[in-house]
């Protein structure tokens, strides 16, 4: 026994079936861009991930389809991106997204994203975004949302004082939940400072395709931004 505690992983790991197309994006682009598998305990240094040096480390939590992720590395090639998702149909929809914007600057973990997390040294990180996660919207499976005091406390080990957190849902239960999980918690500051800031999207946060499923069902999204504060 080596007495760690197996984390479970909830929701779907695989969908529809792979075709050829995507096959080949898995056999040919996930070796160049696939962050090493870790060992239970294993450290990694993010700044080893990329070929070329980078100011700092974005990560983005269940990235989905990818779109948001590859957007932030175009717009930022100086910066190195980590994704992380589970769900393989959404991790080939990004490697689709990395091999037509040819982005260089991305790094893929195709897996829960805990063990990374718990991985990477303190303070490596610049900005996390965890943008629509699944809601769990019946109350008995509230305990699976990601935004916990567990995960929280993981993620303020990893931002650096003036850091930013960016979280978005198109459920305004799990909203409140961020909120109430997040606000209280002592390394985070929510930045909102009237009702525009996170009814509106800022203009370096471009639109998934989850939030634009939203809105064509007429629900508005809320869009937060936490800074981690200096701990004294």
């Amino acid at each position: 026994m080596t007495g760690e505690v197996k984390r479970r992983v909830y929701g779907r790991r695989f969908g529809r079936k792979l075709r050829d197309s995507q096959k080949e994006l898995l056999a040919e682009v996930m070796p160049k861009v696939r962050v090493p598998v870790l060992e239970p305990g294993a450290r990694l240094d993010p700044a080893r991930l990329f070929e070329t040096p980078k100011r700092d480390f974005w990560l983005e939590i269940g990235f989905g389809g990818g779109e948001h992720l590859v957007w932030q590395a175009d717009q930022n090639p100086d910066v190195g991106l980590i994704g992380a998702e589970p769900f393989l149909n959404g991790v080939v929809s990004g490697l689709g997204h990395i091999h037509r914007e040819q982005v260089t600057n991305v790094r893929v973990w195709p897996d829960d994203a805990r063990p990374l997390m718990d991985a990477l040294p303190d303070g490596c990180l610049g900005r996390a975004f965890i943008l629509f996660p699944d809601p769990w919207p019946k109350k008995r499976h509230n305990s699976r949302r990601f935004v916990q005091k567990e995960n929280l406390d993981s993620l303020a080990r990893l931002l650096r004082p003036g850091a930013e957190l960016r979280m978005a849902s198109d459920d305004q239960d799990y909203v409140a939940w961020m909120l109430a999980e997040t606000t209280p918690h002592p390394a985070f500051a929510w930045l909102a400072e009237g009702p525009s800031d996170w009814r509106e999207r800022p203009r370096d946060w471009p639109a998934t395709r989850y939030e634009e499923k939203a809105r064509a069902k007429g629900i508005h999204p809320s869009f937060l931004r936490f800074q981690r504060r200096a701990m004294i």
